[in-house]
C-alpha cells in the first residue's frame, strides 16, 4: 500500500501539534543564558538561550513582554517557563515563553564585568588619558570586516560628508578566536605610519559572543598604547564593549563613527565664511586701534615737541607785549594829562604870563632880577623886560614905601 507523501508545511504542521499536545512539553521550565537578545519593531521579543553545548531559539509575544517586571540583557542566566512549538514557514521549533526570571549573570558577562573593573582601575578608561580628535583629518584608518555592512556605512558616510578626506582600510575578522590577533596587529600598522589622523575601530550589531572580540584584554590595551585617536563604533546603540570604554569616543553605530570622524563640507564652509569676517572686522579693529594709538602718541610728542613749547611761550610773550604796549599807552596818555596839567600851573606862574598882564620885571647889568630897592643906586642902569621887548633906563630917583625906614 502506497502512503501519499506530505507537503512539507503538513509535516511541520502534524510536528507541531505533536509537541503542543506532549504534557512535558506543553509546560516545561528551561535554564540558561540569554544571548543575540532582539526586541522587534512589532513589539515580540526575540533571543537565544544556551548553554556551552546547545542553543534554543526563544520567543516573548509582545502582551506577555509588557507583563515583564525586568529588563532581559544579553549575558543574563535566566529560567524561561513555556511551550515548545514549531514555526511552520522555517519548520524550526522555538519556545514560546509565558514567564521569565533571572538567575543570575552569564560567565561571557561575568567576564566582561571583571576585565572592565581591572582596566578601570588601572585608569584605561580615565578622560585624562582621552585623546582630542582631530578637526578635519587628512587621512581616517578604518578597522573592520571587509564584507561587512559596517565599511559600506563608513565609507558613504565620510564621502557624503567630506569627499577631500583619504579612506584608508585595514581588512580584520571581527568575530572569532583569532579576531582579536587580526585587530591588535591593524592598530600596530596604522601606529607605524604618520600619514593616518584618526582610527575608526567597528563592525555590526551581534550578541555578546559574536563582539567578544572587542572585549579581550590585548585590544583593550592595544587602543590605550595607540598614539592615533580611536573612535569605537561597534554593534549598536546597546551594545556596550571594553573597546567603547578604552577608546578615545564612543560611538553608538559605525555611521555616527563616520559623522564624528568627518565633519559636514556645508558646516565647514560656513564656519570658514564665518571666520573669515571675524578675521576681517579683526583687523579692521586692530587697524582702528593702531591708528588711534599712533595719534596718541602723535599728539604725547606735539605735547612734549620744544617747537610746541616755543610756540607757547611765543604765544605768551605776544600777549604779554600786547598787554605791555596797551599799559604804556595808558601810561602815556596819563602822563600826557598830567603834564598838561603841570604845563598850565607852570604857565600860570611864569613871568612871560605876568608880563602879558602889563606888568615888567627888573634886572641890572650883570642879568640880576632887582626884588627891593635897597639893590638899586641913583644913576644906576637897569633893565625893563616886557612882554615884548626890553628897556633901559636909568635910576633918577629912589623912593621906599613907606614903613620901611
Amino acid at each position: 500500500m502506497d502512503i501519499k507523501p506530505l507537503k512539507v508545511s503538513e509535516l511541520n504542521q502534524y510536528i507541531k501539534r505533536i509537541l503542543i499536545s506532549d504534557p512535558i512539553l506543553y509546560n516545561i521550565n528551561v535554564e540558561g543564558e540569554i544571548s543575540n537578545f532582539k526586541h522587534h519593531y512589532n513589539g515580540n521579543v526575540y533571543f537565544t538561550l544556551k548553554d556551552k553545548d546547545s542553543k534554543l531559539k526563544c520567543i516573548i509575544f509582545e502582551e506577555t513582554y509588557e507583563e515583564i517586571e525586568f529588563v532581559p540583557k544579553d549575558g543574563m542566566e535566566v529560567v524561561l517557563t513555556g511551550y515548545i512549538s514549531v514555526y511552520d514557514r522555517e519548520g524550526t521549533y522555538q519556545l514560546h515563553v509565558k514567564n521569565i526570571k533571572p538567575k543570575g549573570i552569564g560567565y561571557l558577562y561575568e567576564e566582561f564585568e571583571k576585565l572592565k573593573k581591572e582596566l578601570r582601575k588601572e585608569g584605561l578608561f580615565d578622560e585624562a588619558n582621552k585623546k582630542k580628535l582631530p578637526f578635519l583629518p587628512r587621512k581616517i584608518g578604518v578597522i573592520t570586516s571587509i564584507t561587512g555592512a559596517a565599511i559600506k556605512d563608513i565609507i558613504n558616510n565620510i564621502k557624503r560628508r567630506s569627499p577631500m578626506i583619504n579612506i584608508l582600510i585595514y581588512p580584520v575578522l571581527v568575530q572569532g578566536k583569532n579576531a582579536s590577533k587580526d585587530i591588535c596587529g591593524a592598530l600596530e600598522y596604522f601606529n607605524e605610519r604618520d600619514d593616518i589622523d584618526v582610527i575608526i575601530l567597528g563592525r555590526g550589531g551581534g550578541s555578546i559572543e559574536e563582539l567578544w572580540s572587542f572585549n579581550e584584554e590585548n585590544v583593550a590595551r592595544s587602543i590605550f598604547k595607540s598614539k592615533i585617536p580611536i573612535i569605537s563604533a561597534v554593534g549598536h546603540e546597546t551594545d556596550f564593549t571594553i573597546s567603547d570604554f578604552v577608546s578615545d569616543v564612543r560611538a553608538s553605530t559605525p555611521s555616527v563613527a563616520a559623522e564624528i570622524s568627518a565633519p559636514l563640507k556645508d558646516d565647514l564652509n560656513s564656519k570658514l565664511s564665518y571666520l573669515l569676517v571675524s578675521l576681517v572686522n579683526y583687523q579692521d579693529n586692530l587697524m582702528n586701534m593702531k591708528k588711534e594709538h599712533v595719534q596718541l602718541l602723535g599728539n604725547t610728542v606735539l605735547d612734549k615737541s620744544p617747537f610746541h613749547a616755543i610756540k607757547s611761550d611765543r604765544e605768551c610773550l605776544n600777549s604779554l607785549l600786547s598787554k605791555l604796549i596797551v599799559s604804556i599807552e595808558l601810561k602815556k596818555k596819563d602822563t600826557n594829562i598830567k603834564l598838561e596839567s603841570l604845563g598850565e600851573r607852570m604857565h600860570a606862574l611864569s613871568p612871560l604870563s605876568v608880563l602879558n598882564r602889563g606888568y615888567a620885571f627888573i634886572q641890572n647889568k650883570e642879568g640880576k632880577v632887582i626884588k627891593s630897592v635897597e639893590e638899586i643906586e641913583k644913576q644906576e642902569v637897569l633893565e625893563l623886560k616886557l612882554r615884548d621887548g626890553k628897556i633901559g633906563v636909568t635910576v633918577n630917583d629912589i623912593i621906599e614905601k613907606e614903613g620901611n625906614q
